[in-house]
């Protein structure tokens, strides 16, 4: 007699009805590793244009296509803090070598952009969420690199979200828009939002 049908004949002696067979748990299937995105692929560079007309004095300007990396940084991600300190001086190490590497100047003021170039998946996109990239990138260029005297308001505007043309192949990239302000990044105003001037 096994354990089941014990337990149904307990239960009419008692005048209960049996409860019905619990069938077995079936077991989990693991999900399947996702396909690898492809080689590394060149995205084209992004329209300055329309990022200059943003700027009420605008400079020169260089755009640097970030090389390659299987791992970025995103706001949505659950790392171990090691990967992360891995990552971030990977990206500084990146951002400070494309500096030395295109010869840019040290600035006095600067705005920078940067670029997501995603992934060719149909879904929305919000570039916000790579900012912890863009930050380790900025601050390569800044402190690595000497880029800027301080990475603070009163000499960079940004990093600055947009969106670029996706990867045809491979993981997503980025690009950094730098460009050169020659006015100033604050405000002319000294009146508070309180009215108190310190």
């Amino acid at each position: 007699m096994t354990a089941a049908q014990y337990t149904a004949l307990m239960a009419s002696r008692r005048g209960q009805t049996p409860a019905p067979p619990v069938a077995p748990k079936k077991k989990a299937r693991k999900k399947a590793a996702p396909a690898h995105p492809g080689p590394p692929s060149t995205p084209p560079p992004p329209e300055v244009e329309p990022l200059l007309a943003m700027l009420s004095a605008p400079g020169r300007h260089w755009t640097l296509l970030m090389p390659y990396a299987v791992e970025l940084l995103t706001s949505n991600q659950r790392l171990h803090h090691m990967a992360v300190h891995r990552i971030r001086r990977q990206l500084r190490e990146d951002a400070a070598g494309m500096a030395r590497a295109r010869r840019l100047p040290r600035l006095e003021r600067a705005a920078i952009f940067y670029v997501l170039h995603p992934r060719p998946l149909y879904r929305k996109r919000d570039p916000g969420n790579w900012a912890p990239t863009a930050k380790h990138y900025v601050d390569g260029l800044v402190t690595d690199a000497g880029l800027l005297p301080d990475d603070n308001h009163e000499f960079l505007m940004g990093p600055i979200p947009v969106m670029g043309e996706p990867v045809t192949t491979g993981f997503a990239r980025m690009s950094l828009v730098v460009v050169e302000v020659t006015g100033s990044l604050t405000s002319g105003n000294t009146e508070t939002v309180t009215g108190i001037v310190g």
